[in-house]
């Protein structure tokens, strides 16, 4: 199963991948150069349909849960100042995909969305500090009667373009549905309250949809 957003991109890279593969095999007669640029064709299409898999999950909703909201590796876990919306002290967990990843977000826990907001930016590579300021991302604050309000942030990387956000103010949202796209490599941060407890440590590798980002007892 595929992602919509990936549908334009994949029927492209498709008549890319025939064209190639019937013009190589009717102007080349060197028969390794012949295989060579099929395999590539063939390895790339590969490439782009893995990226935009979509994996149907079963979602276990609930409210003192927050799960991951994307496929990838947990490379920050600390308590830091957001200027954006909250503008105090909150735990910040973030979560970084490589190309390799399912990129779909999904909703971490169910609620109101009660903020959200697009910033145009630069394309740092998505592990760099300063690339949850600067870089092109979303922004979507969600208001959940357990946690009260938790942000996540979707943010580009080197080799994103492209941030698909479907939260609208005024949304109410179930835990675990689709909540946008990133394409082609990023990184999302989770703010949680003070006083949540984390269940995850640093380079854990989290599932989006299943895996336990914290707990609020």
């Amino acid at each position: 199963m595929f992602h919509k957003e990936g549908a334009k991109i994949i029927i492209v890279t498709l008549l890319v991948t025939l064209v190639a593969v019937i013009t190589a095999d009717m102007y080349i007669e060197n028969l390794w150069l012949l295989k060579t640029i099929q395999v590539a064709a063939f390895v790339f299409l590969i490439l782009v349909l893995q990226f935009f898999r979509n994996p149907k999950r079963v979602v276990t909703i609930a409210d003192h849960h927050i799960i991951a909201p994307v496929d990838g590796k947990v490379v920050v876990i600390e308590e830091v100042y957001e200027p954006e919306y909250f503008k105090d002290k909150r735990l910040q967990v973030s979560i970084f995909m490589s190309p390799i990843n399912v990129h779909v977000t999904r909703y971490a826990l169910s609620g109101l969305i009660k903020f959200s907001k697009y910033h145009p930016g630069k394309y740092l590579v998505a592990w760099h500090p300063k690339a949850s300021e600067e870089n092109e991302r979303t922004t979507v604050v969600i208001e959940n009667h357990f946690f009260g309000e938790i942000l996540y942030r979707q943010i580009a990387g080197a080799l994103a373009r492209r941030i698909v956000n479907y939260a609208k103010e005024g949304m109410e949202v179930v835990q675990g549905t689709d909540a946008g796209f990133i394409k082609f490599g990023s990184r999302v941060d989770l703010f949680l309250p003070l006083g949540t407890e984390i269940k995850v440590n640093l380079n854990d590798k989290a599932i989006g949809g299943k895996t336990i980002i914290a707990i609020k007892e």
